[in-house]
């Protein structure tokens, strides 16, 4: 943890005030590197874990959005010109491929399935933290 979060204080309904984490693309991409192989794990459970990790009441969704896109178009352009899947950030853990999102980032819902289904996700659904993920039996 090299880095220092900028955490901006922000309003949260009529009278409070929150403390919004907005985290740099590498945060993010720790985050997305900590997610477990074969495990689809959601964008808000991701977002949750940096506003705990850095002791935030929130993290910023447009900012995680952003990066992630980053992250995407970095990753999937990295493993088209040959680069092994361990060198890349696995974006496809974080993104459901039946989101509105997927349709957004390099590869699109298509490549996402293929990737999560080579790490033995099966699966037309949700996400590690909410719902049913299952992985496969070795």
């Amino acid at each position: 943890m090299s880095e220092i979060p900028t955490i901006k204080p922000r309003r949260k309904g009529r009278s409070g005030m929150q403390a919004m984490l907005i985290p740099s693309l590498q945060m993010v991409a720790e985050q997305i590197r900590s997610a477990p192989e074969g495990v689809l794990t959601d964008v808000g459970v991701l977002r949750r874990r940096l506003a705990d990790q850095y002791r935030a009441d929130a993290c910023c969704p447009v900012t995680v959005q952003r990066h992630l896109r980053s992250i995407a178009e970095l990753s999937f352009g990295a493993l088209e010109k040959g680069e092994p899947v361990s060198t890349v950030t696995p974006y496809w853990r974080i993104v459901d491929p039946a989101s509105l999102l997927a349709n957004r980032l390099a590869g699109g819902p298509t490549f996402i399935r293929e990737r999560l289904a080579a790490e033995g996700w099966e699966g037309s659904g949700i996400v590690a933290g909410i719902a049913d993920a299952r992985k496969k039996s070795a």
